[in-house]
């Protein structure tokens, strides 16, 4: 039999090493927020002719529009994100002769305005939809677990998994738009709640076994039942996710442009949450029960208290 638990620490400290460069470009500003949070124009236009992202900026720029990011796409297909931009404004009338008499004509996809104010709700409702998803799971968990002991330490491991994947997520898209200037937008949010629910269910599904394990008391010590559990799951929850991966990654490879920080996000959300739910939920459950946070915080005081008597 694997032995997952008395390696937990590796676990533990695998998962940190995950989360803290993505933490640290976080605090650096790398996440960069897309027109549905602060508020602008997205213009998709699809040029007869080859044209170059930095030139196009150059027209742009020429005829007071700064700042705006220009990303090209198959097809000749030119995505410009900048401030707001009325349809049927003079300004938007300027730039598209200028661009048209720079680089010959083209066809207008789609133009998107968000205004300030709807970025701002956007912005909040995401925070408050997260926030809510967490005290749901959380008390839904403790009452699905009521009659295993600790009912309530069910929960809150299932919710610190779940924000370890939340966190992951985050970081790697901070650190995609500090050196790439990848943006995340609404579909981003919607990435993340799923996220979530994929991976408490695969948490639950862990967590569940362990109940059943622990009523037979076929085991001396709980951390031999978590042990003993999770090796019997682990296969069933390798290949439920894998299967979600390959369909995944035959979107990101094949799929529009327009989706693919989407699937990017399920990607990484995916196999982080496959990840937390074999070695952090349930290795938290181990660590609660034997006592290990206590003794970590009386640690903790103990050097405080040697120090200011020092």
């Amino acid at each position: 039999m694997f032995d997952i638990v008395n390696k937990r620490k590796w676990f533990f400290l695998f998962s940190g090493l995950i989360m803290v460069p993505g933490i640290v470009f976080l605090l650096l500003g790398g996440l960069k927020l897309g027109i549905d949070f602060t508020g602008g124009t997205i213009w998709e236009m699809q040029f007869n002719a080859p044209v170059e992202s930095l030139a196009v900026r150059a027209v742009l720029e020429e005829n007071d529009y700064e700042g705006a990011s220009v990303q090209l796409a198959e097809g000749n297909t030119v995505l410009i994100r900048g401030r707001e931009l009325k349809e049927g404004s003079d300004e938007k009338e300027r730039l598209a002769t200028a661009l048209r008499s720079r680089y010959g004509d083209f066809t207008e996809l789609q133009i998107q305005t968000v205004g300030p104010t709807v970025g701002t709700s956007i912005s909040q409702r995401a925070f408050l939809a997260v926030a809510l998803t967490s005290i749901g799971i959380l008390l839904y968990l403790a009452y699905a677990f009521r009659n295993a002991p600790h009912p309530f330490r069910y929960g809150v491991c299932a919710v610190a998994a779940m924000l370890h994947d939340v966190v992951v997520v985050v970081g790697v898209f901070a650190i995609l738009g500090y050196f790439f200037g990848v943006e995340v937008d609404a579909l981003f949010v919607t990435a993340l709640l799923t996220i979530i629910g994929f991976s408490v269910h695969d948490t639950i599904v862990v967590f569940d076994r362990i109940r059943e394990n622990a009523s037979r008391r076929g085991a001396p010590e709980f951390s031999e039942t978590v042990n003993y559990s999770l090796v019997q799951t682990l296969v069933r929850s390798l290949n439920t996710s894998l299967t979600v991966v390959f369909t995944l990654l035959a979107l990101y490879l094949f799929g529009g442009e327009t989706i693919k920080n989407f699937i990017l996000a399920l990607l990484i959300g995916i196999i982080s949450g496959t990840y937390s739910s074999i070695f952090n939920a349930s290795l938290l459950l181990v660590v609660w029960e034997r006592g290990d946070f206590g003794r970590l915080f009386g640690r903790f005081r103990r050097g405080r208290t040697a120090t200011s008597a020092a």
